[in-house]
């Protein structure tokens, strides 16, 4: 004995979600996304300035061992250069002086600035931060050696 189907019922719901509860959700993912998104970012731009001090330290430890070979730092004539290629009429030259025998670009893609003799001390080195320009805030501001 089979009991006979029940026919369907207008009011009986199909599963899946309404319009109106994809809505709730994309609203709530866009409010969490708005508080979340800024510390992100800043944290980014924080992270950068970390990298290019600590390239600057890198780079100052190779001066350092330059200077320690040779006598004296390199000048600003000769630049950062002078770490991985030989300089002409040096003959104590051992380098390169960085690993990769490469020198990088600041995090934002910029050269390094050097200049030796200093003005803040035996030699000068600093990027000047994602504008590429003097002095800044947060992600524009320049990073230095002697700081």
């Amino acid at each position: 004995m089979n009991p006979e189907p029940r026919p369907s019922s207008p009011c009986r719901r199909h599963a899946g979600f309404t319009l109106l509860e994809i809505l709730v959700v994309l609203v709530i993912l866009g409010l969490m996304a708005s508080l979340v998104g800024p510390q992100v970012f800043k944290q980014l731009s924080g992270s950068k300035t970390k990298a290019a001090a600590l390239q600057i330290q890198e780079l100052s430890a190779a001066l350092d061992l330059y200077r320690l070979e040779l006598g004296s730092y390199p000048t600003t004539e000769l630049g950062l250069e002078a770490l991985i290629t030989k300089p002409r009429n040096l003959d104590n030259w051992n380098g390169p002086y960085l690993k990769k025998s490469v020198i990088r670009k600041d995090p934002w893609g910029n050269d390094y600035q050097y200049r030796s003799p200093g003005e803040h001390g035996e030699f000068d080195l600093w990027s000047l931060g994602a504008d590429n320009r003097e002095g800044g805030d947060g992600e524009n501001r320049d990073v230095h050696s002697w700081d």
